[in-house]
C-alpha cells in the first residue's frame, strides 16, 4: 500500500518517514489568483511549495545561494506611501529610478528569492509567493506574455516587501500590490516624462514604443497613466475598449518581442551539483523523499536515470528495512 501511494504522489517510500520540519501553510502564501480557483488547486500549490522548500534547503547544504536581502517596510497607509516604498525598493537594490528593469526574475534572484515556473499550474493562479526563510516565488507559464510574467513577479515582490505577516488575497492588499508593481516597473517621474500626451486620442504607436522600452504591457501603461492622473476615467475606459476591440485583451501587439524570462538561480545550483553526472542529485532528492518525476515537475530539470544496479542510499536503506 505504501509503495502504491508513493507512486501516486511521486515520492519515495522514505518520504513517509521524513516529516516536514516546517510545512508551508496557506497563510504563508500570497496568491495572485482568480476567485474561481478551486480549493484543491490552491492546496496543491501549497503542497508543492513545501516540497520546493525542502529541495531548496537540501540544495543549500551543497551550494551557496545569495543572501536574502529584501528591504523592510511597514504596511502602506496611502497610495503615496506605496509609490515611495516602490521607489525606495528600487534604490535599495541599486536599480535607480530612471530606466527600465532589464530582467525582473534576476532582480528577485539577486535578492535571494528562488523563482520557479510550474508548467502545469492552472491559469486560474497567475503567481504566488511564499514568505519563508528563503522566499519562493512561483509563476505559472499558462499565460505566455513576457510582460505579464514581469508584472506578476513585481506584484509578488510587493507582497514580500509590504505584506510580511499580513494575510493577503483581498481587494485591498491586491490593489496595493498592483500599485507597487506599476510603480516599481515604471517609476512615476520617468513615466510622466515619457508618457505620450494627446488631447483626445491615444498615440498608440508611442504607447507601444513605450511598452518595448519598459517591457510593460500597454494595458498596464494606461492603468499607470490613470493612477497618476495623466488620463481621466473616460480616457482609460476608452483605451481598454480599444484593446478589446482589436483582440488585444490577452495578447498584445509586440508581445512576441519581449521574451519570457528564465529562472537562473535554481538551475545554476542544480547544474553545479550535477557537473559530474546526476548521481549526486539522485542521492539528494532521495534524502528528502522526492521521486525524479516530481523533481522534474518542480524544477524543469530532467534527471538522467541511474544504472539499474545502482540505488540512492536512502532508498537502499528502505528496501533493506522492508526485507528485514
Amino acid at each position: 500500500m505504501r509503495m502504491a501511494l508513493a507512486a501516486v504522489l511521486s515520492v519515495t517510500p522514505n518520504f513517509f518517514y521524513t516529516p516536514a520540519k516546517n510545512p508551508v501553510r496557506e497563510e504563508d502564501c500570497h496568491f495572485r489568483r482568480l476567485a474561481s480557483a478551486p480549493r484543491g488547486l490552491v492546496a496543491q500549490a501549497v503542497a508543492r511549495g513545501t516540497a520546493m522548500e525542502a529541495l531548496v534547503d537540501e540544495l543549500e547544504n551543497h551550494v551557496r545561494l545569495p543572501p536574502v536581502d529584501f528591504p523592510d517596510s511597514a504596511r502602506p497607509t496611502s497610495v503615496e506611501a506605496i509609490e515611495q516604498i516602490a521607489e525606495r525598493t528600487r534604490e535599495y537594490w541599486g536599480l535607480g529610478l530612471e530606466g527600465p528593469i532589464t530582467n525582473m526574475t534576476r532582480v528577485l534572484e539577486n535578492a535571494g528569492a528562488v523563482v520557479v515556473h510550474f508548467d502545469d499550474l492552472t491559469d486560474r493562479i497567475d503567481a504566488l509567493s511564499m514568505a519563508r526563510r528563503r522566499p519562493i516565488v512561483v509563476r505559472s507559464t499558462a499565460k505566455e506574455a513576457g510582460t505579464r510574467l514581469r508584472f506578476d513577479l513585481a506584484h509578488e515582490a510587493a507582497h514580500l516587501v509590504m505584506h510580511q505577516g499580513v494575510v493577503t488575497g483581498d481587494s485591498v492588499t491586491e490593489g496595493e500590490a498592483f500599485r507597487f508593481a506599476g510603480a516599481f516597473l515604471i517609476p512615476r517621474v520617468a513615466f510622466a516624462r515619457e508618457f505620450p500626451r494627446t488631447r483626445r486620442k491615444f498615440d498608440w504607436n508611442a504607447l507601444f514604443a513605450m511598452k518595448l522600452r519598459w517591457k510593460v504591457s500597454v494595458r498596464a501603461i494606461t492603468r499607470r497613466a490613470f493612477d497618476l492622473g495623466l488620463v481621466d476615467a473616460a480616457q482609460y475606459r476608452t483605451a481598454n475598449i480599444q484593446l478589446v476591440k482589436t483582440g488585444q485583451a490577452k495578447f498584445e501587439r509586440y508581445d512576441e518581442a519581449i521574451p519570457l524570462e528564465s529562472s537562473e538561480l535554481l538551475f545554476s545550483a542544480i547544474a553545479w551539483i550535477s557537473k559530474n553526472g546526476d548521481a549526486r542529485l539522485h542521492q539528494l532528492i532521495a534524502e528528502i523523499g522526492i521521486a525524479p518525476n516530481l523533481f522534474t515537475r518542480l524544477t524543469g530539470y530532467s534527471l538522467d536515470p541511474l544504472p539499474e544496479n545502482v540505488l540512492p542510499l536512502p532508498i537502499l536503506r528502505t528496501k533493506i528495512n522492508n526485507f528485514r
